[in-house]
């Protein structure tokens, strides 16, 4: 799969790796923005208050399958009018979206190939996401989860917040397992 990651830093140099290492081709693009009309999915992980500014500086996004990563800390907000990052990214689009690989830690994510068991990646968003997701998720390392569609991705972006509160709490960084009880 022909992949744009929008974003270098932990996240979307993290996922990049894993990806071009699973064979995919990955275009990545910072802050110079770039092109993505090639590919058949984007990644977004850019700090979540710099999500307009992003996508500004992309063109070739119409009607591609979209992977928004961002969280919103301190009090940022999603752009006016929306409830959520992703909410915006599919305004900005028109094409599938997903709030996906929101809810990891970053510096994990080189170790979860190594993992007993594949933990969870919780993601919300537009059915026809699910394929990708599912594809990117896997390639990744992680099982993915869903939440729901598109609306409830406010949900998703504020649980990043309980998340860190959990590491911060004692546990430290961590991965998740959600499986039915047939798994057990």
């Amino acid at each position: 799969m022909n992949i744009t990651v929008i974003g270098r830093g932990n996240i979307g140099g993290g996922l990049a790796d894993l990806w071009e290492r699973a064979g995919h081709r990955v275009l990545r693009l910072g802050r110079d923005g770039g092109d993505a009309s090639r590919s058949e999915a984007v990644l977004l992980a850019v700090p979540g208050a710099a999500v307009e500014a992003a996508l500004s500086s992309v063109t070739g996004l119409e009607g591609k399958t979209v992977l928004d990563a961002t969280n919103l800390y301190g009090g940022a907000r999603p752009p006016a009018g929306f409830s959520s990052n992703a909410e915006y990214v599919k305004s900005v689009t028109g094409g599938a979206t997903a709030k996906a690989f929101s809810t990891n830690f970053a510096s994990l994510l080189g170790r979860v190939a190594g993992a007993r068991v594949r933990p969870s990646n919780l993601w919300s968003g537009d059915d026809q996401a699910d394929d990708v997701v599912s594809r990117l998720s896997h390639d990744a390392g992680f099982e993915a989860v869903r939440l729901g569609d598109l609306s409830m991705a406010a949900t998703q972006e504020g649980l990043a917040g309980t998340i860190f509160a959990i590491s911060q709490s004692g546990l430290g960084e961590f991965v998740y397992r959600m499986a039915p009880p047939e798994e057990l």
